[in-house]
């Protein structure tokens, strides 16, 4: 039973599809480190009863060949006490003659049960030797997935270690990406922008009022002119036009400031 049991995990252990199983793993490394560790203990369970298994067929063997021997033994033992018996009988010893025959006869009743020992043992030899081979066969094969497992592991995790790598690069040279808008540096240069705008607006808004000021300072000017002029009028005095003043001055003006002076 305890070898029936063993033989079928080795044999279900052996059968597994480990493509598939990692498929359907949430984490693949910890899970292939988990079947490497239970594969290894199988592996040295499956060894010890498998150990244990051939100890018990050697110890069948071994008795199967010492019946083998005494069978052989207990015939020429039987041979020797008939010879025996034949010469005594020969030379007119009754008595001694089937005293060596009944020998003869005890060497081959044991000669008899030595074989029937042997026969019996055969079937359950050769079972057994049918039993280490599978197991032998299972474990042979439970290590080769155990080599599979591990060089898949080890590629599994040389390859995250790589993506790892990999991710961490990209992130590193996209947060330096100038062309990127959301990377650090594109983010600091519209800030920047955004700055230097502003800057730009305030500039046009001084500007525009420096424009007015300066428009006003004209329009005082002028008035200031024409205030000068007319009191040099009321005080008899003569109001000169400023030089291209007259070539300045459209001819509806002209005609209007002459019509005022005929109604004086």
């Amino acid at each position: 039973m305890v070898k029936q049991s063993i033989f079928g995990r080795v044999a279900q252990l052996a059968k597994a599809n480990i493509n598939s199983l990692l498929d359907n793993a949430e984490d693949p490394q910890k899970m292939l480190d988990q079947m490497v560790r239970d594969y290894t203990n199988n592996i040295a369970e499956a060894e010890s009863a498998v150990a244990q298994t051939i100890g018990n067929l050697r110890m069948l063997e071994d008795d199967y060949n010492e019946d083998v021997k005494n069978s052989r033994d207990w015939g020429n033992k039987a041979l020797a006490a008939s010879r025996k018996a034949d010469e005594y009988r020969a030379s007119g010893n009754v008595s001694d003659a089937e005293k060596f025959d009944n020998l003869a006869k005890v060497a081959l009743q044991r000669q008899m049960a030595a074989e029937n020992e042997a026969k019996g043992a055969e079937p359950s030899i050769m079972s057994q030797r049918e039993v280490v081979d599978k197991l032998k066969t299972g474990l042979d094969q439970m290590k080769g997935k155990l080599n599979q497992l591990t060089s898949k592991r080890n590629e599994l995790v040389a390859r995250s270690k790589t993506a790892a790598a990999q991710a961490q690069v990209h992130d590193a040279i996209k947060s330096i990406d100038i062309m990127d808008p959301t990377s650090e540096v594109g983010r600091f240069e519209e800030k920047i922008r955004r700055e230097e705008a502003k800057v730009r607006g305030q500039q046009e808004l001084a500007s525009s009022s420096l424009d007015a000021q300066f428009n006003q300072l004209e329009d005082l000017g002028e008035q200031v002119e024409i205030e000068a002029r007319l009191a040099a009028l009321k005080s008899g005095g003569t109001s000169k036009p400023a030089i291209g003043a007259a070539g300045s001055a459209s001819s509806d003006e002209s005609t209007a400031t002459e019509i005022d002076y005929d109604k004086l």
